[in-house]
């Protein structure tokens, strides 16, 4: 049955790009509040979607924007695989910045001269959610395992009503292991098994001085800047070797293994090449420390942005009443995004200045997360991409966060495998997203066959 299904992959796969594109055209994008019939309008798109593999597909409303479950026939005996993913994307903007319009999909070759899809949330996450659907099409009804598949439609504005969601409904999600493709391989041709995560503390900070803004040459110099004062703040955030300042903020990080660090080394890519992916001369960071281990597994902090004062054309001679910065801090497996939040706060209280105001808004928290990588279910999905995508997969860590992993561990008490099909220049987040079309349907086949190598579970 297997080669059956395969086949009819194969066979499926201009109709499967043109479902793809028409996915990609719904704009939902869930943090703008204009974009909301949209995104409801795409819940039922793939819901409608998802009934025509044979799968019975509810949407539920939440207080925000809807989340699809489906299920096929559960039977008593057989393992559950419970399958995530979102259909939220990430706003498009700048618009100019896109080669081709954000929401009307494009297939073209790419710098390296591979044929890809490009479109916000062509990869992120709405192609690899497609691959699933796809592949369960493909069993025509006769799924080997249980599958419930749950596609929210919040992930990009930070999943506010999924934690709720997963507690009230954790019989109907119960299930045996979970699946989510929302990562990468390591590169083109060499797939992987993602088994570390790291988590998030976002926070934003807010600076205000004078109650008005003024007039830069009656007052500079004599009254707080509320700019000065935030960009002041956020340098003591770091020290010159790259380390971050806040005490305690390394207390629980787990060092690395050696094991860990040799085996990384050997991987394809060194520091010019990574250097070279995003056109800079050479990286930086905690010193000590690859590129590599950088981003999978030491802890970070960074100003994702910066508001102050006049953004328009020209001069405008004024000191901004208001400064403020979002932060984003990315946490390694056993830091407590709770004591880091804290930490990040009284560092900043301390260091400010008492003729201005300092306040906090948090828009994120969740721990880093580690899978065994011993673990059944990662070695059959070890077979399922060696024979998906023709070549041994590696295994890695990826530097994102997915918070759903904590959620689904903390709340169904299961482990996830983290078997993703992008590429590490799909440009996610960014203008000019893509999805690769050999790792659509390359991914496609090894989500059939992750489904049949985990009916021996």
């Amino acid at each position: 049955m297997l080669d059956r299904v395969l086949d009819t992959i194969d066979s499926r796969k201009d109709q499967s790009l043109a479902l793809l594109k028409d996915f990609l055209r719904i704009p939902s994008v869930s943090t703008k509040p204009e974009n909301a019939n949209d995104v409801k309008h795409c819940a039922e798109w793939l819901a409608d979607q998802i009934r025509q593999t044979g799968l019975s597909a509810t949407v539920y409303p939440t207080d925000g924007h809807p989340i699809v479950v489906a299920k096929n026939s559960h039977q008593p005996g057989r393992p559950t695989v419970l399958m995530y993913g979102h259909y939220d994307v990430q706003p498009p903007e700048p618009l100019d910045l896109w080669t081709t319009p954000a929401f009307e999909p494009d297939v073209r070759k790419d710098e390296n001269g591979f044929d890809a899809v490009y479109a916000r949330g062509a990869v992120d996450d709405k192609g690899q959610v497609w691959c699933h659907v796809e592949a369960i099409r493909a069993f025509a009804g006769n799924l080997p395992v249980n599958v419930t598949m749950l596609i929210e439609g919040e992930e990009e504005c930070g999943s506010g009503h999924l934690d709720a969601f997963v507690e009230q409904h954790a019989d109907l999600l119960k299930a045996d292991v979970c699946v989510i493709s929302d990562t990468n391989q390591f590169a083109r041709g060499l797939p992987a098994i993602t088994y570390g995560l790291r988590g998030l503390c976002y926070m934003e900070v807010f600076v205000t001085g004078p109650d008005h803004d003024l007039h830069s040459g009656m007052y500079g110099g004599a009254v707080p800047n509320p700019a000065n004062v935030l960009c002041q703040l956020i340098a003591s955030l770091h020290d010159t070797d790259g380390r971050v300042t806040i005490p305690g903020f390394y207390d629980d990080v787990v060092p690395l293994s050696q094991e860990e660090r040799d085996q990384w080394k050997k991987l394809p890519l060194t520091e010019e090449q990574f250097a070279a992916g995003v056109g800079i001369p050479f990286g930086n960071g905690e010193v000590g420390f690859t590129s590599i281990e950088r981003k999978w597994a030491r802890p970070t902090l960074d100003v994702n942005g910066l508001t102050s004062g006049y953004q328009g054309v020209g001069a405008k001679t004024v000191i901004a009443s208001k400064a403020s910065a979002k932060v984003s801090m990315r946490l390694v497996p056993k830091q407590d995004p709770a004591k880091i939040r804290a930490a990040f706060e009284k560092h900043l209280r301390d260091r400010c200045p008492k003729n201005v105001k300092i306040e906090f808004v948090g828009h994120g928290l969740s721990p880093g997360v580690l899978t065994p990588v011993e673990s059944p279910a990662v070695q059959l999905a070890r077979e399922a991409l060696e024979i998906g995508f023709g070549v041994k997969p590696t295994i890695m860590r990826e530097g994102g966060s997915i918070p759903v992993v904590g959620l689904i561990k903390k709340v169904l008490g299961i482990d996830t495998l983290l078997v993703g099909f992008g590429l590490p220049d799909d440009r996610v987040h960014s203008p000019n997203e893509k999805f690769d079309l050999d790792a659509l349907h390359k991914g496609t086949r090894t989500a059939a066959l992750l489904y049949a190598k985990l009916a021996s579970l």
